[in-house]
């Protein structure tokens, strides 16, 4: 018979309870998972929609619209603010939304929702239901709500597709409430791709899908879908000096979403790394203050406590003679080129909180590469 010294016996006894204590953790973790944070997208293309290489373009239009517009809500929102006499004044709003599963989570915009004190969705019969903020993205004009109370029945839910392959000519559908018109269907074309457009905060969406589907008010938060009934877009801006469609309009790629929303169902937003700085575009300032290069990004302010401050990178200093002395400039990341904010917020959304990247920057005269740890920014 084997025997066990007394050492062994300690060491065996150690190592069970470190087991059980990391079983009990996992199985509290399970327990107390949100389910919603977890839900999985459907990809599935929605039964009822006949091939569209073997159908005409006005069964397609129907069958898509039949399938699908079930699953697209009207969201009125209400805010309240007091006016310049101190009397509140109610301003109401409204948009589109595209159910996501039978949790009654809504994929619509962040300019829809924001500022709103209440939320009801109408589903295309007489009675409203009441919703709630989930979150929401402002970076990427993107939010989740959710239904509080949800109708008999199961919900119609839009499938999300592949914004990846998409090409120019193909067809597309938009389904939403312009001026208040509810579940109004218009169809169109993919009629450019990779198109920078602005969330409303001034952050850069890249690749967003322009087409000339009419596009109008209301239609905001509302799916683009192609001709199999898959989402491969939300619609959310109009480029028209009349506030009309003028047949461009851009939708945020549903491969955004795909990162976005998950985020959002478990953290109320976006966990992006950050580097904990304050900054201004090189070339906004350079015909006003000689620098060293002709783009990049100037440093004006290091955040205490941040990535950037634990490094040493230097923002905007005053010197004992009251000088100001200018702050480091970054020109790069690992082996990426920094030439303005744009770029900026672009790399480091490639990169993941608690990761070291070597930021190059222009201080003195020299070019460095100085090592931070990414933080994260909510």
């Amino acid at each position: 018979m084997y025997r066990l010294s007394t050492r062994q016996i300690l060491l065996i006894a150690l190592i069970s309870g470190l087991f059980a204590a990391g079983v009990v953790t996992l199985i509290d973790r399970l327990n107390n998972r949100n389910p919603a944070a977890e839900a999985a997208f459907s990809t599935t293309p929605p039964a009822g929609i006949t091939d569209p290489s073997s159908a005409t373009d006005e069964q397609n239009n129907i069958e898509v619209y039949r399938t699908l517009s079930p699953g697209v809500v009207f969201i009125h929102s209400t805010s309240y603010a007091r006016d310049f006499f101190g009397f509140v004044e109610q301003q109401e709003g409204s948009g589109s939304g595209s159910i996501l599963d039978q949790d009654g989570n809504i994929l619509t915009n962040y300019h829809v929702i924001e500022g709103a004190q209440q939320l009801s969705v109408s589903m295309g019969g007489k009675k409203d239901y009441a919703a709630e903020v989930v979150g929401g993205d402002p970076d990427t004009d993107l939010a989740v709500i959710r239904l509080k109370e949800k109708p008999a029945g199961p919900l119609t839910v839009i499938p999300l597709g592949d914004s990846e392959k998409l090409v120019v000519g193909q067809k597309v559908l938009a389904i939403g409430n312009p001026f208040g018109l509810d579940r109004t269907l218009t169809t169109g074309v993919i009629s450019g791709l990779q198109r920078p457009i602005r969330a409303r905060n001034n952050r850069l969406i890249e690749g967003a899908i322009q087409t000339d589907a009419s596009i109008n008010p209301g239609n905001s938060g509302g799916p683009l879908l192609d001709s199999h009934g898959r989402m491969i877009g939300i619609n959310s801006q109009i480029l028209s000096p009349s506030g009309s469609s003028a047949g461009v309009g851009f939708a945020v790629p549903v491969g955004i979403a795909k990162r976005v929303v998950p985020q959002i169902l478990r953290y109320g937003g976006v966990r992006r790394p950050k580097l904990g700085i304050n900054t201004r575009d090189v070339s906004a300032i350079r015909n006003q203050v000689d620098l060293p290069v002709s783009d990049g990004v100037l440093i004006m302010q290091v955040a205490r406590g941040s990535g950037a401050a634990a490094a040493g990178l230097r923002g905007l200093q005053q010197t004992e003679t009251g000088d100001i002395e200018l702050g480091d400039i970054i020109v790069g990341i690992d082996n990426d080129k920094v030439t303005n904010s744009d770029d900026l917020f672009r790399v480091l959304d490639t990169h993941q909180i608690g990761e070291v990247v070597q930021v190059q920057i222009w201080r003195n005269g020299r070019r460095l590469a100085v090592p931070v740890r990414l933080m994260e920014s909510r």
